[in-house]
Order: structure tokens, then sequence, then C-alpha cells
């Protein structure tokens, strides 16, 4: 009789990546070409957020909206906008790890990929290359929890999803 291997089902969580995608783009260069005759000195401005939509049991879909504004002199030079979205599978998890990927690792996952984008966009509008600081995607999710222990214990204005980061 020949002994059967013990089932090969990984132990612990399981994390993937299903898929990473471009859900949307903007480029806008309101004061092109004018603003191309400008010293370059410009002002950088990076608005961030996180969204995490459940497409089923176990399967999420993570969108980092990006939008970065760049001015010279209160002029806007350009605005571009990117949601990066990928498609994970988190299995096994308990509800504060998967508060953790979704809020920061799955983002920190998709960052890199709009990084690129907007530096290729803005390359494209025929600015000189934007490369964006790193982010801690941890420091921010941890920021966003005691915003809500604070929002919960004060009971002070509204209440912020956990889908949603600053």
């Amino acid at each position: 009789m020949i002994d059967k291997p013990e089932s090969q089902e990984p132990k612990g969580p399981i994390f993937t990546i299903q898929r990473i995608y471009l859900k949307d783009v903007s480029f806008e260069a309101p004061n092109a070409p004018k603003v191309f005759r400008s010293e370059w000195k410009p002002e950088v401005n990076v608005d961030l957020q996180s969204k995490t939509d459940t497409i089923e049991d176990n399967i999420y879909d993570v969108t980092l909206h990006l939008t970065v504004t760049v001015k010279l002199q209160e002029q806007t030079a350009f605005l571009v906008e990117v949601h990066q979205s990928g498609i994970f599978t988190l299995k096994g998890f308990t509800q504060d790890q998967l508060g953790h990927a979704l809020g920061s690792m799955c983002p920190n996952i998709l960052y890199p990929y709009a990084r690129e984008s907007i530096s290729d966009i803005v390359t494209r509008g025929g600015f000189p290359q934007l490369l964006l600081a790193p982010v801690n995607f941890d420091a921010l999710y941890f920021q966003h929890l005691e915003r809500q222990k604070k929002g919960k214990a004060q009971e002070v204005g509204p209440e912020v999803g956990p889908e949603v980061l600053p």
C-alpha cells in the first residue's frame, strides 16, 4: 500500500497578486505653451488616497489615487492624476492583518507602477521628468488607525471607513 502525501494546501495566510492595471489617467497642461517659457522652479503638491472594493470572498480591488499638481508662480504648469489598481487574493488573515494588508501592503505594491506612469506622462507632456519620493504606507496606515480611534473616542466629525486612507 502506498502512503498518500498529506494535503499540499498552504498553511497560514495566502496573499497573491492576480492583476495590476491602470484604471484611469488624466493629464492637463492648462497654461501650455506659455508655461514652457517660464523659469522652472516648480511647487509640487501630491495628493494620495487609497480605496478598497471587495470583488468576492477573499478577492479585493485596491486602487491608489495620486493627483500631482505642479505650479510655477501660482500658475498651474500641469496636473496629472493616476488611478493605479490591483486585484489581490487575501485568504486566512485576521481582521487586523487584512486591514494592514489592504491599507499598506497593497498600496506599497501599486505605488511604483503609479510613479512610473506619472513620470512617463509628465515627460510626454513636455516637462522635466518628475520622480516622486517614496511613501511609507505603514506610517500612513497607522496614522489612519490613530485618527479613527481618536474620532471614535471623541465622537467628533464623520467616521472614516476602513477602506479610505489619507
